[in-house]
C-alpha cells in the first residue's frame, strides 16, 4: 500500500516554486515592454499587482537584477534600466556575434516539421503587423527567435542571447509605440528560405540583417532622447 502511494506521489508534476512563477511573470513584462525604461519597481507594488508574497517577489527582483533586466539604484530603489547609445551599440555587437552562431547551429539540427512551426509563428507575426497589434508582434518575434535558438543545442549562448533580449525589450516597445508595426523589420522569410535550403550562411546573414534593422531603430530613438 505504501509503495502504491509513493508511486502516485512520484507521478504528480512537481509544484513550481512561487518565486519562479513571479520571475517568469516579471520576465515577460520586461521582454514585451509592459514595463517602460526608467520605470520604478517596488516590492509593495509588485506584490499588489501580481498577488504574490514579498519573499518570492524579492527573489525574482534579485534574479532580474543579476540578469541585467532591472537595476539597483541604492536606497532600496530598483528601476527598469534606460539604454544609452553606447549600450545599444554593445547589444548590437553581442547579438550579431552570438545569434549568428546560434542560427548556424540551428540550421544543422532543424527538421522540416520544426521549420513549419517557425513558419506558423511568422504567419502569426505577419497578422500582428498587419493589424497593428504591438504586443502580438513582440511576442511572436521573440517566439520565432527563441524557438530557432533552442534548436542550436547551445544552452550557454542561448542563455546569453535571452538575457540580451531582456535588456532591450522595454526600449523596443517604445520603438513600436512610436513608429507602429508597419515599419518594423522582418527578415524571417529569408531565414525560413535558408533553413529549407539547409544554407547555414544564408540563415546567419538574414538573421544578422534582422538584428541590425531592429536595433538600429532602437538606437535612433535613443539618439533622439539624448
Amino acid at each position: 500500500m505504501a509503495k502504491n502511494t509513493a508511486s502516485r506521489a512520484s507521478a504528480r508534476p512537481a509544484q513550481i516554486p512561487a518565486h519562479e512563477i513571479v520571475y517568469q511573470q516579471l520576465r515577460e513584462q520586461l521582454l514585451f515592454g509592459e514595463m517602460a525604461p526608467g520605470q520604478a519597481v517596488t516590492i509593495q507594488g509588485l506584490t499588489a499587482s501580481l498577488g504574490a508574497g514579498m519573499t518570492p517577489v524579492r527573489e525574482a527582483i534579485r534574479r532580474l537584477i543579476s540578469d541585467g533586466a532591472l537595476m539597483f539604484q541604492g536606497n532600496r530603489r530598483v528601476s527598469v534600466p534606460k539604454l544609452g547609445i553606447e549600450d545599444a551599440e554593445q547589444i548590437i555587437f553581442a547579438r550579431k556575434t552570438i545569434e549568428r552562431e546560434l542560427a548556424r547551429r540551428a540550421t544543422a539540427n532543424i527538421r522540416e516539421a520544426q521549420i513549419d512551426q517557425l513558419a506558423a509563428i511568422d504567419t502569426a507575426l505577419d497578422h500582428a503587423i498587419a493589424s497593428g497589434d504591438v504586443p502580438g508582434y513582440l511576442r511572436c518575434n521573440y517566439q520565432f527567435h527563441a524557438t530557432l535558438y533552442a534548436l542550436a543545442d547551445a544552452p550557454v549562448m542561448a542563455g546569453i542571447a535571452d538575457r540580451l533580449w531582456l535588456r532591450f525589450g522595454p526600449s523596443l516597445r517604445v520603438v513600436c509605440g512610436r513608429f507602429g508595426t508597419q515599419s518594423l523589420p522582418d527578415r524571417h522569410k529569408d531565414i525560413l528560405s535558408g533553413l529549407r535550403a539547409g544554407d547555414a550562411e544564408a540563415v546567419a546573414q538574414a538573421l544578422v540583417q534582422d538584428v541590425e534593422q531592429g536595433m538600429e531603430q532602437v538606437a535612433a530613438v535613443l539618439a533622439e532622447e539624448d
